[in-house]
């Protein structure tokens, strides 16, 4: 078995990687800004505020998963939002590199994003050698990390290799995703009827998963893979399969894309509503077919996973 460094092991992703970890045999150091309190056979390393990039001493595993990032926000309050993501998300992640191989450590597997490449896929899947074309300042900082740790990796030896999930649910999932939960559970009609564009995702449990893969198996070295369930779902069906999995009716409105996408431009949200209404399939065969890797959880039983947490957390609160 192998150990393996986990930055920004207290997030949502990584949270499933170490614990994926743990069940099978390997030996996990989870590097975190803050403790998130005691983790049955984790070695837990706190940084602070200086973050992944303050390499532990002493800490010398196999390969690192490097989730630590500036996430995508839809509000942002940064005056210069690009150097900002560049700052924590491309200069933090060479600095992770760098100290990692200081280390000797053998491979860093990058979590990058779907953004890093496209917003929407033009048609077909996108696939890991498509032209990119990010379009805000999380996709760009994504893409410039991406090609410094290539560069980085080439003059080192270093191993990267590269993984680009779309959308990732799961149970504890936030922001737009909870929201559609929110809705579905309350019986509020939602005005996407209409819509017919079809979009990737990811369960959590599916990605670490695919993860761990990349960081152990050594055909992945070099490589950049798409992670995905393997099924494209446009909105109106993930909410109709929610709304079975929440035991709620799903109220669809047939409102036109162009109407939605109207009222995005008014009310200042233009980017959540592209996002519902614009197509992103990602294709994932290159990572099924290099390390016959496959989904382990359908979309149904992720997303019935993901169901059965909110019911849960809304009989807590009603406790």
């Amino acid at each position: 078995m192998s150990h393996v460094a986990v930055t920004g092991a207290n997030g949502f992703v990584g949270r499933t990687v170490v614990r994926t970890l743990l069940a099978r045999g390997h030996e996990v150091t989870a590097i975190v800004r803050r403790s998130a309190g005691e983790t049955g056979g984790v070695r837990q390393c706190v940084v602070g505020e200086a973050g992944a990039a303050a390499w532990p001493p002493g800490l010398k595993p196999d390969a690192v998963i490097h989730l630590a990032a500036r996430v995508h926000v839809m509000r942002e309050n940064a005056s210069d939002s690009l150097a900002a993501f560049r700052e924590a998300n491309v200069i933090g992640a060479l600095r992770v590199a760098e100290a990692a191989h200081r280390a000797g450590v053998r491979r860093l597997v990058f979590v990058s994003s779907i953004k890093a490449l496209a917003e929407t896929d033009g048609g077909r899947p996108l696939r890991e050698d498509d032209p990119p074309q990010p379009q805000d300042p999380y996709g760009v900082s994504k893409l410039e990390a991406e090609r410094a740790l290539v560069r980085f990796g080439e003059e080192s030896g270093l191993e990267v290799v590269i993984a680009r999930p779309p959308l990732v649910y799961g149970p504890e999932v936030r922001a737009n995703f909870l929201q559609l939960m929110s809705v579905i559970a309350k019986g509020l009609p939602l005005p996407l009827g209409a819509i017919t564009a079809r979009r990737s995702l990811v369960y959590n449990e599916n990605l670490a998963d695919a993860l761990i893969l990349c960081a152990t198996d050594p055909r992945a070295a070099g490589e950049c893979f798409h992670i995905t369930d393997g099924a494209d779902l446009t909105v109106a069906e993930l909410a109709k399969v929610l709304g079975r999995h929440l035991h709620k009716h799903v109220w669809l409105a047939p409102v036109p894309a162009n109407w939605l996408l109207a009222a995005g431009k008014l009310t200042g949200r233009s980017a959540q509503v592209e996002r519902l209404v614009e197509p992103l399939r990602v294709d994932s065969s290159r990572i099924r077919e290099k390390l016959q890797w496959q989904p382990r959880f359908s979309v149904d039983e992720g997303l019935a996973q993901t169901a059965q947490w909110y019911r849960s957390t809304q009989r807590g609160r009603a406790s």
